[in-house]
């Protein structure tokens, strides 16, 4: 009688071990793939199973578990956006989902890009969860933790990859902290002798540096002109900030009238930097700005080919202007 339970036992472990082992490596029937799935944050395991049959995938409620459950995995499990391309064995989706290895997106936030156009690439995006669109500006700045009270120039330019249905502010506040990170370590490493009193301020010349520059070769040598200018107290005369100044209303002619029409962002009427940045500058213009090339010039004009004509004097920048701008020598 105990030899025949035993056997009858020994049978049992010898199934079970035995379907546990084809239950483990046979591939789940997905009805169509893809199939895709979101867990929310803080989605325990038992709630997640649901979520996933109810994307066609029919994992077994208590086999799964007891799966999960074994291993020592099923506190694990990660939220976000699931995409199965091929149908998983039992094992293979528990690994997926311990590892969060959730579909990603990407935004892309381009150096020199405005706040404006920043925002409009947040708002094309699907992949993301549009948390921020009610908030203005300044309210946007506050709910990432910050005290500038003006969105312009604080988000890094930089591709952000990003779990769908991740909110648009938790990718703001990388792009935000990533600017926070880079402007510090710059600040730190600044010529002694910038003209800055505060890092805000370097991040302004730095938003100009980037808009004036047209050869990355020459990002250095504007920014020790237009150092200099600050230095001497002479009116920057740059024309994207009149360009900001004039938002959407400019049409891409900018006009003697804009330049001679007061304004904060006018730096042809007003001396010294605008109250704010005007636009996202580049790791390259921030370190334009605190270490700029040593020069004695004062003064420079676009050529047409995207390079620029350096002067030190009025006299040689009138000279340079005629033959650039006027096409007259």
């Amino acid at each position: 009688m105990l030899k025949t339970l035993f056997a009858l036992v020994f049978l049992g472990v010898l199934a079970a071990a035995g379907y546990a082992a084809w239950y483990v490596a046979t591939p789940i029937p997905v009805a169509s793939l893809p199939a895709t799935f979101d867990l929310p944050p803080g989605t325990r395991f038992r709630a997640a199973v649901p979520l996933i049959r109810q994307a066609g995938i029919p994992v077994a409620p208590l086999e799964f578990e007891l799966l999960a459950r074994a291993l020592g995995r099923d506190q694990n499990i990660k939220a976000g956006n699931y995409e199965i391309t091929a149908a998983p064995t039992p094992l293979e989706l528990l690994d997926k989902l311990t590892r969060g290895d959730v579909t990603q997106d990407e935004v892309r936030f381009i150096e020199g890009w405005n706040f404006r156009q920043l925002r409009a690439a947040l708002e094309a995006s699907k992949s993301l969860k549009h948390e921020s669109a009610g908030l203005d500006g300044a309210q946007l700045v506050a709910r990432l933790g910050g005290r500038e009270g003006h969105p312009e120039g604080m988000f890094f330019p930089d591709t952000y990859l990003f779990a769908k249905g991740t909110s648009d502010l938790h990718v703001l506040k990388r792009a935000y902290d990533a600017m926070q990170r880079h402007l510090a370590r710059e600040w730190e490493a600044r010529d002694p002798k910038s003209p800055y009193k505060t890092p805000y301020e370097a991040l302004i010349m730095a938003s100009i540096i980037e808009k004036e520059t047209g050869k990355a070769e020459e990002r250095d040598r504007i920014a020790g002109v237009l150092v200099n200018r600050l230095r001497a107290g002479m009116l920057l005369q740059v024309d994207p900030t009149v360009i900001y100044g004039l938002g959407e209303k400019f049409d891409g002619n900018l006009k003697k009238l804009h330049l001679q029409t007061d304004g904060p962002y006018n730096t042809y009427m007003r001396p010294g930097l605008p109250p704010t940045p005007i636009a996202a500058p580049s790791l390259a213009s921030l370190r334009a700005a605190l270490r700029p090339a040593k020069t004695d010039a004062l003064y420079y004009v676009a050529r047409g080919n995207g390079s620029s004509e350096f002067s030190r004097t009025l006299e040689e920048h009138n000279r340079a202007v005629r033959k650039y701008q006027l096409n007259a020598r």
